[in-house]
């Protein structure tokens, strides 16, 4: 936990934190950015683990058209999972013949792209892997060393980043003509949801477990059933998302976006009616699978007023952790920095400048106000003027400036034209993708071992 405090005009020593900086950028993928984020605690506690699995034979669990799937492969997925939920232990060990049903799928998509010359380049996973160590604030190649530390091989993230771009991209081949939405389609779309002004609109944020055949569906419920316990039990939900869930937002960590009640399967659209903000939902049963469901917010259509704010901020690292009893030469001269900063910028094309090689963005997207937390930040940025800078924020490894570029009241709940195809291709790649799933699990030959799933002893 990051704790903040604001510099005294005349230096001196750093004060105990008021304020977290909770601001981050709408560019990387959630699910990958908290990945990164959860890196270091479990780390050690899971290398351990690791170096005792290693001494299980390494058997082949299953052969899926002629690749197999082995034993480690589920250990180092179970291991990514316990990873990035941020647990240790045997807390994250449940779960292995739903992660051998992922990794089939995954197998089998990978396949598909391979016969379809789908290309993900070596450098579409390094841009990746690069975009996350700079939202996180990490060296280069940090991301590869928390891996390595919590014994987990980097090719198996890599190998889920390749299918999950791959998979996109194909996707969005085969729609072909499809996927561009006519302005006809856009504008029934928005005369459709203004005839619902009035109506509750909810926000989610899902996750979808295949149910292959009928005779696996008491064993996905159970699967389902531990997941939304260990999610009640504080497990982030993007991560869960990321690793499980077979619907497209899994790669925003099941985020969707304000939806009326019809737009969702009427089994999830009853549930969410009694819902309480905040909630995580019973098991609910859909065509194809189980959805879990978390109710993030819920609004009355055509109604949501806020103030959007566009902003700039540029980070200042200190090397190493700051001792306000006495800190480095470096720490200082950044102090120092940080302050004539917050003096002499006007304007936010001098925050761009000064952000120039920081290891956060200096633009992190539009900014709803009335969602800025801590309330004390929320309240400076309310009252900052436009293009003038805050006081540098302190934390133990940097100093943080704010600059309010512009500030703009508008009905948030009006449904742009944008927003339309946006939702409309969406749902469009969604049926898409779990058609072709189906398909290819109907076609290939898949060997299953016995015990595959499940770790001996």
């Amino acid at each position: 936990m990051s704790y903040w405090a604001t510099l005294p005009a005349m230096g001196g020593k750093l004060q105990e934190a008021l304020m977290r900086a909770m601001i981050s950028s709408r560019k990387t993928p959630l699910a990958l950015a908290l990945l990164v984020a959860l890196l270091l605690p479990a780390a050690p506690m899971l290398a351990a683990k690791a170096q005792s699995a290693s001494a299980v034979v390494n058997s082949i669990v299953a052969v899926v058209n002629g690749d197999v799937v082995t034993r480690s492969e589920i250990d180092s997925r179970r291991r990514l999972l316990a990873l990035s939920a941020g647990v240790s232990g045997d807390a994250g060990a449940q779960g292995g013949d739903q992660i051998l049903r992922l990794l089939i799928d995954e197998r089998l998509r990978i396949q598909e792209l391979s016969r379809r010359r789908i290309p993900v380049t070596d450098q579409d996973i390094a841009s990746s892997i690069t975009n996350i160590e700079s939202r996180n604030g990490l060296p280069p190649g940090g991301v590869v060393q928390n891996l390595r530390r919590a014994g987990i091989e980097p090719r198996v993230l890599y190998d889920q980043i390749r299918a999950q771009i791959g998979w996109a991209r194909l996707l969005r081949g085969m729609l072909g003509e499809q996927a561009t939405v006519s302005d006809a389609e856009v504008n029934e779309y928005l005369n459709a949801q203004r005839a619902r002004l009035g109506e509750p609109e909810f926000l989610i944020s899902e996750i979808f477990i295949p149910v292959e055949n009928p005779g696996q569906e008491a064993q996905v419920r159970r699967f389902v059933t531990d997941v939304i316990q260990r999610l009640r039990q504080g497990v982030p939900f993007a991560m869960v998302a990321a690793q499980f869930s077979q619907s497209q937002t899994a790669i925003q960590g099941g985020a969707m976006d304000w939806m009326t009640a019809d737009r969702f399967d009427t089994a999830v659209a009853s549930i969410l009616r009694q819902m309480p903000e905040g909630a995580i939902s019973n098991p609910i049963r859909v065509p194809g699978g189980f959805e879990i469901v978390l109710l993030r917010d819920k609004r009355i259509s055509g109604r949501d007023m806020a103030t959007m704010l566009t902003m700039r901020q540029v980070f200042l690292p200190f090397e190493g952790q700051v001792n306000p009893q006495a800190p480095t030469a470096q720490q200082l001269a950044q102090l120092q920095r940080a302050q004539t900063l917050s003096d002499q910028a006007r304007g936010c094309e001098a925050m761009d400048a000064a952000a120039r090689g920081s290891p956060r963005p200096a633009d992190p997207g539009p900014v709803r106000l009335d969602n800025v937390t801590p309330p004390e930040l929320r309240d400076l940025l309310s009252s900052l003027p436009i293009g003038r800078a805050t006081q540098p924020i302190i934390s133990m490894d940097g100093a943080l400036i704010f600059m309010v570029c512009s500030k703009e009241t508008r009905n948030m709940a009006e449904a742009n034209p944008q927003q339309a195809r946006d939702i409309l291709l969406r749902d469009r790649i969604e049926l898409l993708s779990r058609q072709l799933q189906r398909d290819l699990r109907r076609r290939a030959q898949i060997e299953m071992r016995t015990n595959s799933a499940t770790r001996p002893g």
